[in-house]
Order: structure tokens, then sequence, then C-alpha cells
């Protein structure tokens, strides 16, 4: 696939994705005779990886880390799962402040539809 095809199918520029190989977030892209990247199925899924964790909030320092790593292959195992492991700590304390907020914000939407219907109940008793 070649970089517009697969700009339009993840939707992401051409730009972004020069720049997430040119720093090390997906590796080399394969490029034709003439010079043009050849996307294969292998670089989409390495995309789709960065994509569901930066759209998750990870920074492009840790994937930066975390693919270099990679890179290195089998001996990085386990600092690679315990990097994992990390951002799920830091994803879960960001989850638990979403749903935190998310209580506060029923509650107070809850108060008002209480309000509400007590407001229409003095309007119709008013008549």
């Amino acid at each position: 696939m070649t970089i517009a095809e697969v700009s339009k199918k993840i939707n992401l520029s051409a730009d972004t994705l020069r720049y997430y190989e040119r720093i090390g977030l997906i590796p080399e892209v394969n490029r034709t005779e003439s010079g043009i990247r050849n996307y294969t199925e292998k670089d989409l899924g390495h995309l789709e990886f960065v994509i569901c964790f930066r759209n998750a909030g990870v920074s492009i320092e840790t994937l930066i880390e975390y693919m270099r790593l990679y890179k290195q292959g089998d001996s990085t195992l386990e600092a690679r799962k315990q990097l994992l492991i990390s951002q799920r700590e830091i994803m879960q304390k960001r989850l638990d402040e979403i749903q935190n907020t998310l209580d506060k914000l029923n509650f107070k939407i809850d108060n008002y539809e209480k309000i509400l219907i007590e407001r229409e109940k003095e309007l119709l008793t008013s008549k």
C-alpha cells in the first residue's frame, strides 16, 4: 500500500506517517525501486498499535522506548512487559479519575432533574 492509501485507510496524514517512521514509532517501511513507501499488513499492525496507544494518552517518548526495545528482540520481553504494566497503572488512575468525575456529573444532573420535576409540579398545581 502506498502512503496515500494508508493515510486514507487509517485517517492519519502522510506527514504524520513519515514523522512516526522518522522518530522510530514504526519500523522503516520498505520502498519500491522508485523510492515509494510500500506498507505491508505488518506495517499496518504497527500503526494500529501506535494509534491505539496514542489515543489512550500514551506519550510518544514511551512508545519510542517500547519500539526501541521491540527491535532488540526477545531479550527485552521483560522490559517491554514492565513498560506496559506501568502504562496500565497510569491509565487505570486516569480511568478512576474520569469515573469519579462522571459520578459527580451524574449526581448533578440527577439533582437538576429532581428540581425540574418539582418546578413542573408547582406550575401545574398553581393553575
